[in-house]
């Protein structure tokens, strides 16, 4: 055994699998966190159009959905490198993540602090949104990743292995279009975006809007990934030497 590997790991070809692991399920993770705490905190306008039978139609996309691509990409390539309950693993891992941020922001505004008022300042806000965020993401995600990586090895047994772009496809823009109407509607409902919906707009209306371009913004997103997963498959299984048709 080399003298630069932990006693842990096996052989240094181990070790490279390992650490290949630990960055795509850490760059999974770190991205879930940071998604649950921007959260609804700001929208991103990415323009409007004026319908005669609708008004002024906004599209806009909650800055937390910004990063969240990222996630898919990433069990993605997990599935593909390492197998269904690597996948799985790291699925619940962030389940628990969904639940330390939320514990986390709990204790924080229990604790006594510096303020004037007890219970309002920026960390409050921040947290009133973070709150609903984690907990309709926490809903939304289960349901949505596990699709993602159920779907990812159903098309991989139909397939026998072949067309990653057809099983990437058609895993991640299922996947998502479930996240995305989970995740509008619990908001909507005990995550606080119900006081964001303006009242002079059915809300109805307004709710499909944000499920329609947070979804075209995830589609798109879904379609781009296939180009770095068809990049990093290849070089990945090689440099790893893992043999992919028989995950």
């Amino acid at each position: 055994m080399s003298d630069d590997l932990h006693p842990i790991e096996a052989s240094a070809l181990h070790a490279r699998r390992e650490r290949v692991f630990l960055v795509l399920a850490g760059l999974f993770l770190g991205t879930l966190a940071m998604l649950n705490i921007l959260g609804i905190l700001r929208f991103i306008n990415f323009g409007s159009i004026e319908t005669e039978a609708w008004g002024t139609l906004v599209f806009s996309v909650a800055v937390g959905v910004l990063p969240y691509p990222v996630t898919f990409l990433c069990t993605d390539l997990i599935s593909e490198l390492y197998g269904r309950k690597r996948a799985n693993a790291v699925v619940w891992v962030g389940l628990l993540l969904n639940g330390w941020v939320l514990f986390i922001l709990w204790l924080g505004g229990v604790l006594p602090g510096f303020e004037i008022i007890p219970g309002e300042g920026t960390f409050y806000d921040v947290r009133t949104l973070a709150f609903g965020a984690t907990y309709a993401s926490m809903a939304a995600y289960m349901v949505a990743q596990f699709t993602d990586v159920w779907l990812f090895h159903y098309w991989k047994r139909v397939t026998a292995g072949k067309h990653l772009w057809l099983r990437n496809n058609a895993s991640t823009v299922v996947s998502q279009l479930v996240d995305t109407v989970a995740v509008i509607l619990i908001t909507y409902w005990v995550g606080g975006l119900a006081s964001i919906i303006s009242d002079d707009t059915a809300v109805v209306q307004q709710l499909m809007l944000l499920m329609f371009t947070g979804y075209a913004f995830k589609f798109v997103c879904a379609l781009l990934d296939t180009i770095p997963l068809y990049w990093l498959v290849p070089r990945l299984s090689r440099w790893l030497e893992i043999d992919t048709t028989s995950i």
